[in-house]
């Protein structure tokens, strides 16, 4: 029997899926299925436990709750996604995107150092700023602030989270500009002028027509922003591994040390559903506030 075209398209749209889905099933699902499990037992890295794990019920969540740890890890979680993704990244990203739709001078210099930052691995951007912010006189940091008369400092001890949170934006500041490039160009400039010539002030154009307009693209930036915040953990391992005294212990490191360092697989898969939990929590909050469809 031969094919219809609805029927032909639809076979050949699931044979194009069906590489992503495959990866989609090994990498997220199949994991995150695992943790699901492993959540509800006592398993770990070494002892009686590692070889003989079984089911403890709702035991490790009960513990999580209890914890000041985790509530700690949490709190500074939500300060460096709020402080870094949502403040410092939006903020600059969009005034960068704005900046360079005028004719400045040095376009393409300006545009390359914001773009460099995003290309640097995480690690290896950790350790460039170590070299900046390490205590002693010869850091970076501390021979600037040294010419205005303040001595030096281990700035990663003094403002571990402030430091952290500029390091994160510093790196995130590319990917805003470049997402709010795209929205600002998908604006009409018949808008622009229209509103010009009604008498628009460059305050109320930009609170009343390029904030609106950009609206998906907030939304969108925001939500994988945020998703991508919450799940980094090389640069900050790199910068402080949690420390000073949990300062900068942000819920991944949380995660990673219950796990691994601490040996306790169960607790830390428990830790990472209630996060995996928070996330499409987030997610949804973010669609049903802005009401936006992307």
């Amino acid at each position: 029997m031969a094919m219809t075209h609805d029927t032909r398209m639809a076979t050949q749209n699931w044979i194009l899926l069906a590489p992503a889905l495959v990866l989609l099933t090994c990498f997220i699902l199949v994991p995150a299925a695992a943790a699901i499990y492993i959540a509800f037992t006592n398993d770990a890295l070494s002892g009686f436990a590692a070889a003989h794990p079984h089911f403890v019920g709702f035991k490790n969540y009960a513990r999580l709750f209890s914890d000041e740890g985790f509530w700690n890890s949490l709190a500074v979680t939500f300060l460096f996604v709020f402080g870094s993704s949502i403040v410092g990244q939006f903020v600059l990203g969009l005034g960068s995107a704005m900046a360079l739709r005028r004719p400045i001078a040095l376009k393409p210099v300006f545009s390359a150092a914001i773009l460099v930052p995003n290309a640097v691995p995480e690690v290896v951007a950790g350790f460039i700023w170590i070299s900046m912010l390490a205590g002693g006189k010869y850091s970076t940091l501390s021979r600037i602030v040294g010419l205005l008369g303040f001595a030096p400092q281990n700035w990663l001890e003094s403002a571990p989270l402030l430091m952290i949170i500029v390091v994160n934006t510093w790196r995130g500041i590319a990917f805003a500009m470049i997402l709010m490039t795209s929205g600002l160009s998908a604006i009409p400039t018949e808008v622009y002028d229209a509103a010009r010539m009604d008498g628009a002030t460059p305050r109320q154009i930009f609170w009343r027509i390029t904030l609106p307009l950009l609206r998906p693209t907030i939304f969108l930036y925001m939500l994988v922003s945020t998703a991508g915040t919450i799940a980094i953990f090389g640069l900050i391992y790199t910068l402080t591994r949690g420390g000073p005294a949990g300062a900068t212990e942000i819920i991944g490191i949380y995660i990673y040390n219950q796990s691994f360092t601490a040996y306790q697989l169960g607790y830390g898969s428990a830790v990472a559903v209630v996060v995996l939990a928070l996330s499409v929590a987030i997610g949804a909050i973010y669609a049903r506030v802005l009401k936006v469809q992307v």
